[in-house]
């Protein structure tokens, strides 16, 4: 039995028997007293027939089949990615559920696997389903077999090594923490760190200041991070308040007249505050496409000064990857008006309707 045919279990037999393409499946969802809907991609498929409609004998059959349910209101199925999620209605009574494929793809993470394997810390953005977790769960694999290193998970809504007690075969020898609670992330981040000395430590979506600061500090010690954080762009990170301290944080800085003229720019300026914690930052354009910034500092104080940022395009090939286009910076253009000298005493301004004496 494979991993989907597990997860159709819980299904009526019947059912069962009418998914198509089970292997295309996305997900299938049982709400009360609606047609049973099967989901590929983005095209949906409602089941109209009455012996389809979700009854709450077949929410509670399928039930059975399923672990407890955490305070996040999701279960799943030992050494499986699926994650299964119910709704609730006031009284607590299960009355909707999502039942969501989860599929693990080994070797995805060829295209970065010379950067995972620099030891420098990296963090994966773009868009959701853009495949992050996917490229962070085979990171975990590399890292702890094919590079021999400690790893430690920690995993937020159990998504890179799956929902259930035991993790997924896809990890490789990684371990795991779980969060319990979304707000007590920094914490176990902390006590992985702590408790069980990794040499590479993986989270999934740093969402939060404290969870960046955490960050910073593991870094200081010599620890290897790779995360993902919400996000499709590196100006995405800068322009994010509780993020941008991953890449360097952002301070704003007076210059002096002279400074000013010599770079062309106005007299408040917003400046990188230190070293980024992440020196590496990957846009995951699609599942073969990836943007990379192996430069993150320099990226970073490009973008503050109004310039242009192009990183290096990567893209599978085959069994390997190549460069479509290499990294460059566009420095801005300097400013030439304020370049201008600075009028003399008793020279009339430019514009102005007086003089000065």
């Amino acid at each position: 039995m494979n991993d989907v045919d597990r997860l159709l279990a819980i299904l009526p037999d019947a059912w069962r028997s009418e998914v198509e393409s089970p292997d295309e499946l996305t997900e299938f969802v049982l709400d009360l007293g609606r047609p049973f809907e099967v989901r590929y991609g983005r095209e949906k498929l409602f089941y109209e027939e009455p012996e389809f409609e979700v009854t709450r004998t077949i929410l509670a059959e399928a039930l059975s089949k399923l672990g407890s349910f955490g305070p996040d209101n999701r279960a799943g199925m030992d050494r499986t990615l699926h994650r299964i999620s119910r709704i609730v209605n006031r009284t607590g009574e299960t009355v909707g559920l999502t039942c969501r494929v989860g599929k693990a793809f080994l070797g995805c993470v060829k295209i970065i696997e010379d950067l995972v394997s620099s030891g420098e810390s990296i963090l994966l953005l773009g868009a959701p389903g853009s495949g992050k977790t996917t490229k962070l769960r085979d990171v975990c694999r590399l890292a702890s077999t094919t590079l021999d290193r400690a790893v430690v998970i920690v995993d937020t809504s159990n998504e890179i090594a799956g929902d259930g007690e035991m993790v997924h075969p896809a990890v490789g020898r990684s371990r795991r923490l779980q969060v319990p609670l979304g707000r007590t992330q920094h914490e176990v981040m902390q006590e992985a760190v702590e408790n069980h000395t990794p040499e590479v430590l993986v989270i999934d979506e740093i969402g939060n200041r404290d969870e960046a600061e955490a960050c910073r500090t593991f870094a200081q010690r010599g620890v290897q991070l790779v995360a993902t954080a919400h996000g499709k762009l590196l100006e995405d990170l800068v322009n994010n308040p509780a993020l941008r301290d991953l890449v360097g944080g952002v301070k704003s800085a007076t210059l002096g007249d002279e400074e000013a003229r010599r770079r062309g720019t106005q007299k408040t300026v917003q400046e990188r505050v230190s070293t980024p914690t992440f020196t590496v930052v990957v846009e995951i354009i699609d599942y073969n496409t990836v943007a990379v910034h192996s430069n993150v500092a320099e990226a970073v104080d490009c973008l503050l000064a109004g310039g242009e940022v192009y990183p290096q395009t990567r893209v599978m090939k085959d069994d390997d990857w190549e460069t479509l286009a290499p990294a460059r910076n566009r420095a801005p253009k300097p400013r030439s008006h304020l370049n201008e000298e600075r009028p003399q005493r008793g020279q009339r301004r430019k514009g102005r309707g007086r003089w000065r004496n």
